[in-house]
């Protein structure tokens, strides 16, 4: 707790002021976790103080919030590229990020609980930079970082704000924003030398070295490619759920199966069975394979039945046959967008929607997909391939602009 205090000092991030009269002052309170490894073996303990967000008011206390947040298929494609490219990708941690975000409005908050300076009077924290917890404060972070390597040379991408870009001469330095994880590679050894002085000069950090665990994701870089798995998380999701001791299977969903409303069936825990769709979604990241059995249990969220829960059970039972399958991406091939798209036709037999499916691969890397039942119903399979075409054509344009713009 006082290591989080001494940074705000050393960040000039608030001053002591008396407290107003008419403005709004925002409570505090200490947040405490264990920060973990791709082992699950805790790397560090960490104490943050944030603002209670929830007690400001519109136009007062802050405007504008949004902030650009990098897409998963982009984080995909980064790897790829740097596979083709034969580099090394590293990671980056700033240290307590939000606190160097510059605040644009007037804002005032409490005095953290424990460090009351009551000898003073009653006194209050005005906040000159951004503080965790308050709803403006990834925009602040956002805008300053992003400032910061405009002015040093880098330029931002047209389609993906997240991503910067730095030329020197044949060599390219590419970095990949995700709110306060960064990840960089170059060509050039040196210039991820340049960068990572450069970082250090301006914030203070705390954990650097190569990419091996990001967003969830493990990360193994080798000599002829890179792997990208979720294997410590299928496990635990496995633990979560006591499914450790079940027999497995080879697919995830039977093809025959036509899930319904199942009106008359028993009814199953409804934050239960939530809880496990929520997790085998972020699984699908790095698994493309359960993507399409997941979203059709997703679909019945509302009111779950037990014959929705043996579905969804079926995929962990599938998990377990592969817990340790993920992503390989070589460092062999071209680098050719391609894209693929199929669709079924009134494959839902609630709303008699069709299904389509996409996907979208560099080389021989897969990088993307989609899986998500249409929007309107389809007359024919004609159209509804159609449809399906059009969103994969959408992504590949997305795709194809974001290489331009940084590769």
């Amino acid at each position: 707790m006082q290591e989080e205090l001494n940074q705000f000092e050393r960040n000039k991030v608030w001053e002591l002021v008396q407290r107003p009269t008419h403005q709004n002052v925002i409570g505090t309170k200490w947040v405490f976790r264990n920060k973990m490894n791709e082992e699950g073996s805790v790397v560090r303990n960490k104490a943050r103080l944030v603002a209670k967000g929830y007690r400001q008011d519109v136009g007062i206390d802050f405007a504008k919030t949004f902030a650009p947040v990098a897409r998963l298929e982009a984080i995909r494609m980064f790897l790829a590229y740097a596979t083709h490219k034969n580099f090394n990708v590293y990671q980056m941690d700033v240290k307590s990020a939000f606190l160097n975000g510059l605040l644009e409005e007037e804002v005032y908050v409490e005095q953290p609980l424990g460090f009351e300076q009551k000898t003073l009077g009653d006194k209050v924290y005005k906040l000159k930079k951004a503080l965790y917890g308050l709803k403006q404060t990834p925009r602040a972070w956002y805008d300053t970082l992003s400032q910061f390597l405009t002015d040093n040379g880098f330029t931002k991408g047209k389609v993906d704000r997240t991503l910067f870009r730095n030329q020197d001469e044949e060599s390219i330095l590419l970095v990949q924003i995700y709110v306060d994880d960064i990840i960089f590679g170059s060509t050039n050894k040196e210039l991820c030398d340049k960068f990572s002085n450069l970082m250090q000069g301006k914030f203070e950090m705390s954990m650097m070295g190569e990419l091996t665990f990001f967003l969830g994701l493990q990360v193994k870089q080798m000599k002829d490619g890179i792997f990208i798995s979720q294997t410590k998380y299928t496990i635990d999701l496995m633990k979560k759920f006591g499914m450790e001791e079940i027999s497995s299977v080879k697919i995830p969903m039977n093809t025959s199966v036509k899930m319904d409303m199942d009106a008359e069936g028993k009814v199953v825990d409804q934050t239960r069975y939530r809880a496990l769709i929520g997790s085998l979604l972020y699984l699908t990241t790095s698994m493309p394979d359960i993507t399409f059995a997941v979203g059709v249990c997703a679909r019945f969220q509302s009111a779950p039945k037990e014959s929705h829960m043996t579905i969804a059970k079926r995929t962990l039972r599938y998990l377990k046959r592969c817990q340790k399958v993920g992503l390989w991406y070589p460092n062999e091939g071209g680098f050719k967008l391609v894209g693929y798209s199929d669709s079924d036709y009134v494959g839902c037999r609630v709303d008699r929607k069709s299904t389509p499916g996409t996907c979208q691969m560099l080389g021989n890397r897969l990088v993307s997909w989609f899986n998500k039942k249409q929007n309107s119903i389809a007359t024919s399979t004609t159209e509804a391939e159609y449809i399906d075409v059009g969103s994969c054509c959408a992504q590949v344009l997305w795709m194809r602009q974001h290489l331009r713009d940084n590769c």
